[in-house]
């Protein structure tokens, strides 16, 4: 069995579609908050990171693209709502070209492969690591706004 090409995109559009809505429904004033402090992430820096994933394994690992990625400051990032909507289309459109040019056969061995699920170094294997990642930090984005929000004082009428 292989991975087309729109199915990788779809689900991958959707893990950042409701990464998206974690943000939207923290909004600037909570977005950029760690939950529990310095030992936690914000759902800002988790989104930055989740770009940074997919930029990383789909155009350097896979496609061989040089990289200035500092997955380190990803962490520590911040941003707005509305850079974060920026920031994740200008990631899923980068994503769907470089699925198109894995699906086109311009795959490399930039290294990192080995390092995937049995060793399966098969261009699938990194999309879907991809999507292993996404979805993964989208679970940790729905726990952090959920402590957030528990955190705020009820709104009063």
């Amino acid at each position: 069995m292989n991975l087309a090409p729109a199915t990788a995109e779809s689900y991958l559009r959707i893990a950042f579609a409701r990464m998206l809505g974690v943000a939207d429904r923290l909004g600037d004033e909570h977005v950029n908050l760690r939950p529990h402090g310095e030992g936690t992430n914000s759902v800002a820096a988790l989104v930055v990171h989740c770009c940074g994933v997919a930029e990383f394994w789909l155009g350097h690992v896979a496609l061989g693209r040089p990289t200035v990625r500092d997955r380190s400051a990803e962490f520590t990032s911040t941003a707005t709502v509305a850079e974060l909507h920026s920031l994740v289309g200008a990631t899923l459109a980068t994503a769907a070209d470089d699925i198109g040019a894995l699906e086109a056969g311009k795959g490399v061995d930039a290294g990192g492969r080995q390092s995937l699920v049995d060793g399966d170094t098969s261009d699938a294997s990194v999309v879907i690591h991809v999507l292993e990642e996404a979805f993964q930090h989208l679970g940790h984005m729905e726990l952090a706004a959920d402590a957030l929000l528990a955190a705020q004082p009820p709104a009063s009428s």
